[in-house]
């Protein structure tokens, strides 16, 4: 049943029965917590919910802002709703922002929803703090432009002055449409459903496509990139966005690596699944660093990234697709010796397993990439 009925007394329990069944289920599943009440504040029916949050006590409305708020329903006969702060239970320690609404159900009785405000009031601060980051890292680019700009104007009779500052140039503004890129790419994927235009397609393609894509960059510094695929395996879903989150995946790992180092990027399929591990040999991520880098704008060197050219969305994309997929993206790293960060992906339907042809029996290992 999806709630508690009232038993303090005879009217109460008539009451109750006199709430439609259809209502009461209603009530089970919706996320927020929510009661049937009297116009006295006396609770017919209830939720798990309303009473971890401390919302009910003896069959009683516990909390004077709902109370008040059943009483202001009751005699304007239209709903009321109001934010609302009490104290955490069970034991008062800190404070609960909610949003509570009450409104007729039938003559008598009142229906209480009370929704806990926490996530939208994280959702908004990650919005404002991403807001915020933007802002700061277009700062940066764009104001090295304009004092480019004015260093040409200045030096405009010196060649070779001219010439340099507009080489300065030309890779800040590559930095700024590499920034605007990502923002773009990260925003339409957060609103962004695959599966509404999904289409099976094999995974080995797209992994050659993205470490291809790489290959001019990693061979200018010797680095070897290595490939072991999953013949066959096949995902459903948006393959240019897949296609994104390895190509970042490979361009991280050579952007970290030292020069004639390799890089391994293997496949191979399991249990409904598809991973694939892409292994570095490069400068490693501090442990503390480790639960924070699929974070927008977050980098663990800071310095570094800029004079790679990092956004510092380049993860945070990475981690969307996967979600977006139903998969997932982990990473282990130790410094000094390298990370494997690896992609879990679900198998189309009806695909099988074909890890055994692949010569792969797991991860990447240290001696595949020695």
């Amino acid at each position: 049943m999806a709630g508690r009925p009232a038993t303090a007394t005879p009217e109460g329990l008539s009451a109750a029965r006199s709430i439609p069944d259809q209502v009461v289920a209603l009530l089970g599943v919706l996320p927020m917590a929510s009661l049937i009440v009297d116009g006295e504040g006396n609770v017919l029916r209830t939720t798990p919910r309303a009473e971890a949050l401390g919302l009910v006590r003896r069959d009683a409305l516990a909390v004077a802002d709902v109370h008040e708020l059943v009483h202001a329903c009751a005699a304007r006969g239209t709903a009321q709703d109001r934010e609302i702060r009490i104290r955490r239970p069970p034991l008062g320690r800190g404070m609960l922002d909610l949003r509570a609404t009450v409104a007729p159900l039938s003559p008598g009785l009142y229906v209480v929803l009370v929704e806990d405000l926490a996530e939208e009031r994280r959702v908004d601060a990650v919005r404002r703090d991403f807001v915020a980051n933007v802002s700061h890292e277009l700062k940066t680019p764009v104001g090295a432009l304009a004092l480019l700009a004015e260093a040409i104007l200045s030096s405009a009779e010196d060649k070779e002055s001219v010439q340099r500052f507009a080489e300065r140039m030309i890779v800040e503004s590559s930095r700024l449409s590499s920034l605007i890129n990502d923002i773009i790419e990260l925003s339409r994927l957060q609103g962004d459903d695959p599966l509404a235009r999904a289409a099976v397609f094999e995974i080995d393609p797209v992994i050659t496509q993205a470490v291809d894509e790489v290959r001019p960059f990693a061979d200018a510094r010797g680095i070897e990139l290595v490939v072991i695929g999953a013949p066959g395996a096949e995902l459903v879903g948006d393959r240019q966005q897949v296609l994104t989150a390895l190509r970042n995946l490979v361009a991280n790992a050579v952007t970290y690596s030292p020069d004639h180092t390799r890089v391994a990027v293997a496949a191979h399929s399991d249990g409904g699944t598809v991973q694939i591990d892409v292994k570095d040999q490069g400068i490693g991520i501090a442990s503390h660093d480790l639960d924070r880098i699929f974070e927008r704008f977050y980098r663990a060197d800071p310095a570094r990234s800029r004079a790679t050219g990092g956004t510092g969305l380049g993860l945070a994309i990475v981690k969307h697709v996967c979600v977006n997929h139903g998969g997932d993206v982990a990473v282990w790293s130790e410094v000094g010796v390298g990370s494997t960060f690896t992609l879990r992906l679900p198998l189309a339907p009806g695909a099988g397993s074909w890890g055994a042809n692949t010569g792969l029996e797991g991860p990447a290992t240290e001696e595949g990439v020695s």
